[in-house]
C-alpha cells in the first residue's frame, strides 16, 4: 500500500459524487410513492410471502401482526386452540397461550369476533360488557367465573370446547 499518495479532501468527495450523480450513469430519478400506495406494495409483498410459506399459507390475505404471531405460538407448541361454541352452534377456533389465563381467553374471543365481523363488511359493534355480564364460559360443568384463574385450572387444553351459558341473577 503506497502512503504517499494524497488523501482526497472532503470537498473533491462531493464533488466526484455530483458527478457521477449527474452524469450519464443515472439514467432515471427515484420515484416518490404515497403513503397509502407504500402500503399497498407491503400489504402486497407481505401476502405473496404468506401464501408462499407452507405453514402460514391458509391465513386470510389482511392477516394481522396479532393472527401471525398467535400461529407462530402455534406452530412452536407456546399457544393452543380453543374451540368456542355459540348458542347457534357456530364455532370459533381462538388461539391463546399455554399459561393463559380467562380474561386472556376473553380478550382472544373479542378480537377474533371483532376482526370476523370486520372481514364479513359488518359495520355492527357489540357491547362485550353486555355478555361478559350476561354469559359464562363453560366447560365440561365447570363454569368459568374467575377471571384471573389460569385455563389448565378448568381442564381447558388443546382443541376444548366451550360453550355460552346464560348467567342466573343474584336476587
Amino acid at each position: 500500500m503506497d502512503f504517499n499518495v494524497p488523501v482526497a479532501t472532503t470537498e473533491q468527495s462531493v464533488e466526484s459524487t455530483k458527478e457521477n450523480l449527474t452524469s450519464e450513469n443515472y439514467v432515471e430519478k427515484p420515484t416518490t410513492l404515497l403513503h397509502q400506495e407504500a402500503l399497498a406494495v407491503v400489504e402486497n409483498e407481505i401476502s405473496k410471502i404468506i401464501k408462499s410459506d407452507p405453514l402460514l399459507h391458509y391465513l386470510p390475505s389482511g392477516v394481522t401482526l396479532d393472527e401471525l404471531n398467535n400461529m407462530l405460538a402455534l406452530e412452536h407448541g407456546r399457544a393452543m386452540t380453543v374451540l368456542v361454541r355459540r348458542a347457534d352452534n357456530q364455532k370459533y377456533s381462538v388461539v391463546v397461550e399455554q399459561k393463559a389465563t380467562v380474561i386472556d381467553l376473553k380478550k382472544a374471543i373479542q378480537r377474533h369476533v371483532t376482526l370476523k365481523l370486520k372481514r364479513d363488511g359488518c359495520e355492527r359493534s357489540l357491547s362485550w360488557r353486555y355478555i361478559w355480564r350476561t354469559y359464562w364460559l363453560y366447560h365440561d360443568g365447570l363454569k368459568l367465573t374467575h377471571n384471573d384463574k389460569p385455563l389448565k385450572d378448568y381442564g381447558i387444553v388443546n382443541n376444548s370446547e366451550l360453550t355460552f351459558v346464560k348467567r342466573l341473577r343474584n336476587k
